[in-house]
């Protein structure tokens, strides 16, 4: 491989991870990968360790700030790092998640044979995870203190699968209450589209929600 400059290693084990332990077992694993390259002369000036980290979509208040203290003490402890070599981390989701909501206002809220329904103004074109893969996202009423009853909490768009949540509690809503999707600061406004036509959300800055 005379004409190739081997620059570094570049690694991703998965999303959502919670369990340090997939971390130690990547170290070793680099660790490995390390010592099978430099048999070679190989020498490895970046290690790109990836993501992976996860944070907690169903109590976002609970624990705000993913467990960072473990998560660079376990590199510390099990990567062996050479001589002036960088580390990389690329933690989008854990740093930014839990710094966002999309708050939507609801339309109708609407008895089925069934079940309830909250129709929000807001739609699978603003926040798509729900609907591309069934992602959960905390989803409280803002406007209510009313006690919980069950719903379905939709969006507006013409697509079957623009749907928030299925037979989830929130306070009584009313048409008008304002209703806050939890965790939305990655992969949200991000993966917006204008899809029927519809704006993009805007963006504010709170210090109170």
């Amino acid at each position: 491989m005379k004409n190739i400059e081997f620059l570094g290693l570049h690694f991703h084990i998965g999303s959502q991870i919670l369990d340090m332990g997939d971390f130690v077992a990547l170290c070793n694993r680099i660790n490995d990968l390390q010592q099978q390259l430099e048999r070679h002369h190989i020498k490895v000036r970046n290690i790109n360790v990836g993501g992976g980290l996860g944070i907690s979509y169903d109590h976002p208040n609970r624990e705000p700030i993913p467990n960072f203290k473990d998560y660079f003490q376990t590199y510390a402890k099990h990567l062996k790092l050479r001589e002036g070599q960088k580390l990389h981390f690329e933690l989008g989701r854990a740093v930014v998640a839990q710094m966002g909501s999309l708050i939507t206002r609801t339309l109708y809220v609407k008895q089925g044979t069934a079940k309830q329904f909250v129709i929000v103004d807001a739609g699978m074109t603003d926040l798509i995870r729900p609907a591309l893969y069934q992602a959960s996202h905390k989803i409280e009423n803002l406007s209510s203190d009313e006690p919980t009853e069950t719903y379905d909490v939709v969006g507006p768009i013409c697509e079957s699968s623009d749907v928030f949540a299925k037979a989830i509690d929130l306070n009584k809503t009313h048409r008008g209450d304002f209703i806050a999707l939890r965790s939305a600061g990655a992969y949200g406004e991000i993966m917006a589209s204008r899809y029927n036509c519809r704006p993009l959300p805007e963006g504010y800055l709170s210090t109170e929600l």
